[in-house]
């Protein structure tokens, strides 16, 4: 009957994950620093050091090194300010688009995100298990204001919101003592929905399916695959990739995002090495790479609207319609692949463990392509990370992470007007608090 609570409870973590409240996590580009409690106290590193039974998010490989367990919890992540500053007057030259000049902030300061995994040992060399999370996610929601009653973009209320949701079903399996395998089939579900983007009707290819507040939601799959072992002593190596997931058509946006609605999710890949110090103390460091440019939507530039070049050509302006919103060559987001380094510490201390970490990653948004971005302001490039572990009893624990992402900015032109006429500053900071409670079997 234990076996069948815990599967009931983890149940219930996924379903209220799917219908939780909006995640806003637009950390690492959308991507989360760290998914397990421990992982994020140590500012996501840990490719080579599995702590959980959330661990297989990082590296399915891992688990092999983790006992029978289940862990459950819940983050609340505040990105917060999040905004957009636009200095210069419109032009109001004809085909321009110009914007409200002043500072935005966006609603919404406060999500809610549980998570939940269950690792079971089957024998000495072999573990299967569940894991079940959010990702990230961009959520903006700019109203209307004195300065500028039309909006944003000139249709009222305007934002996008992202919801993604893994079930990551996880095997490892030992070589030998020290060296492990592992591989997770990946279920993701996923939520989207923009409001206010009307205005670029004439740049869609189909202007029914651009805006308007309707949630689409669309299921895809993927694979992640990995190894961990111990290849000095107190030495440990990490490597997994999680491939491109293959998700179906957000159809309800197929006006807004290239390729008729795609929105797949890019592949990466982790490096990751684990140093053992004194008698307590482990030092980690991992370097992963986030393949945005694996998806046209995300990555492909707003110049596929506008044309490139004096005077413009070859874009959706221009009558190129492939390079129109919802085209097969449309213009995203144009964000770059992002390497991102990781760096933690724990230690052992008044019976408690104890985390601090620090990470630095590309900009994935380059200044050429603020406008859209408006929308996913995902600007942060530092992470500072603390985090602490305490025992209950023989065979429960207390975990508690707090991450910090220090504030930062990206100013570029706003390109749908004049040339040097406006200019767009996107900025935001964030906390993200986890805790999560561990039954140890």
């Amino acid at each position: 009957s234990m076996n069948f609570r815990i599967r009931k409870s983890l149940l219930a973590v996924a379903v209220s994950g799917l219908l939780a409240a909006p995640i806003a996590h637009a950390t690492n580009g959308y991507f989360m620093p760290g998914y397990s409690t421990k992982n994020k106290g140590l500012a996501g590193a840990g490719a080579a050091l599995s702590q959980d039974a959330m661990a297989a998010a990082v590296n399915p490989a891992g688990m092999a090194f983790v006992e029978r367990r289940v862990d459950l919890g819940l983050s609340i992540f505040s990105p917060s300010p999040r905004s957009y500053t636009v200095t210069g007057n419109p032009s109001g030259f004809p085909g321009t688009f110009g914007l409200a000049p002043g500072e935005v902030e966006s609603e919404n300061d406060y999500f809610l995100l549980p998570h939940g995994a269950y690792n079971h040992v089957l024998n000495d060399t072999t573990t299967l298990g569940i894991a079940v999370y959010g990702n990230g996610g961009m959520n903006t929601e700019y109203k209307p204001t004195a300065s500028n009653p039309a909006g944003t973009f000139g249709a009222g209320t305007a934002g996008i919101n992202l919801e993604q949701m893994f079930f990551n079903f996880n095997g490892s399996y030992k070589l030998n003592p020290k060296h492990a395998l592992g591989a997770s089939l990946i279920i993701v579900g996923q939520r989207f929905r923009a409001q206010g983007l009307e205005n670029f009707a004439p740049f869609s290819t189909d202007p029914t399916k651009l805006s308007g507040n309707i949630n689409s939601v669309a299921w895809g799959y993927g694979a992640k695959i990995g190894y961990q072992g111990e290849v000095a002593e107190g030495v440990r190596v990490g490597i997994s990739y999680q491939s491109k997931m293959s998700m179906d058509e957000f159809s309800e946006y197929a006006g807004l995002f290239a390729e008729a609605g795609d929105f797949d999710i890019p592949s990466t890949y982790t490096l990751g090495v684990s140093f053992d110090v004194g008698k307590t103390g482990v030092i980690v460091a991992d370097y992963q790479r986030i393949n945005y440019t694996d998806v046209a939507s995300i990555s492909n530039p707003i110049s596929n609207l506008t044309g490139t070049g004096n005077p413009p050509s070859g874009g959706c302006a221009q009558g190129v319609i492939a390079n129109c919103l919802g085209g097969s060559n449309g213009a995203g987001f144009g964000w770059k692949d992002i390497g991102i380094f990781k760096l933690g510490y724990q230690w052992n201390a008044a019976n408690m463990d104890w985390r601090v970490g620090y990470s630095h990653s590309d900009q994935p948004i380059p200044e050429s392509e603020v406008l859209f971005n408006i929308l996913a302001p995902a600007v942060n490039q530092d992470h500072i990370s603390f985090g602490l572990t305490r025992e209950v009893g023989k065979t429960q624990e207390f975990n508690f992470s707090l991450i910090h992402a220090l504030d930062n900015d990206v100013t570029g032109p706003n390109v749908l007007e004049a040339p040097g006429q406006q200019t767009v500053k996107l900025e935001m900071s964030q906390w993200d608090i986890q805790a999560g409670w561990a039954w140890k079997f």
